[in-house]
């Protein structure tokens, strides 16, 4: 019955159509208007004859419609807050794991990076220099960004052949260093180039600090509770 009843609707939409080709115009409507009612007419009736053909499911069959409604409801909402459900996604991600920068916007729409605090206190983040990843602690109190020798030896500077002839003045007293430049230093889509820089001697440094040679080159370098927030 239902097929029959829905290759009538096709059929007779179809025969207006041609008849009134010329015209371009059926019942008043422009045969593409026309068209596209016959189609949601078929597409109607084939549901209204399923209802009816299964009134003793009708409960069940409300319930089901209901759920596939609800998970449309899901999809448009997911989809038009797609960019809220990244942001929260991405400050999760960064507190559960220290030292990834997380691209997030406040309510101005303004862009910024979020490192959070490790439990030592400090806040950590991976940088890429020269296309390598470097851990790295952010120290404002340092006038530079400092390699250790360690991180220099696996970025291919050849800390061997530098010359340390730089006097600084560290926590554990007065050491020396060796000046060098940096190609790229990138902490997530921000990046610098031709950043300075100094190699730490031989095991006087245990962490890469991200100075103020690239810190003092961003919009704001700002804490708020156990966030560093970066603006470009």
């Amino acid at each position: 019955m239902r097929f029959w009843i829905l290759l009538a609707i096709l059929g007779f939409g179809l025969v207006m159509l041609l008849w009134n080709h010329q015209t371009g115009r059926t019942f008043g409507l422009p045969n593409d208007d026309f068209g596209q009612l016959v189609q949601l007419g078929a597409i109607g009736a084939l549901i209204a004859t399923g209802f009816l053909a299964s009134r003793g499911r009708l409960s069940q069959n409300l319930r089901n419609a209901a759920l596939w409604l609800l998970i449309a409801l899901l999809f448009v909402a997911g989809y038009v807050y797609r960019d809220d459900l990244q942001s929260i996604a991405g400050r999760m991600t960064a507190g559960l794991i220290p030292g990834r920068a997380v691209v997030t916007t406040d309510s101005s729409g303004e862009q910024f990076l979020v490192l959070h605090k490790m439990g030592n206190g400090h806040f950590q983040v991976q940088a890429e220099i020269d296309g390598r990843s470097i851990g790295m602690l952010v120290d404002t109190g340092a006038s530079s960004v400092v390699l250790s020798y360690a991180d220099a030896e696996q970025l291919g500077l050849q800390p061997e052949t530098l010359d340390f002839n730089l006097m600084v003045s560290t926590a554990n007293g007065t050491s020396v260093a060796a000046p060098v430049r940096l190609e790229s230093l990138a902490i997530g889509p921000i990046e610098r180039r031709n950043v300075r820089a100094m190699v730490a001697g031989p095991g006087k440094l245990d962490q890469s600090l991200l100075g103020m040679t690239f810190l003092g080159t961003l919009g704001s370098v700002e804490i708020r509770g156990d966030e560093l927030r970066l603006r470009d």
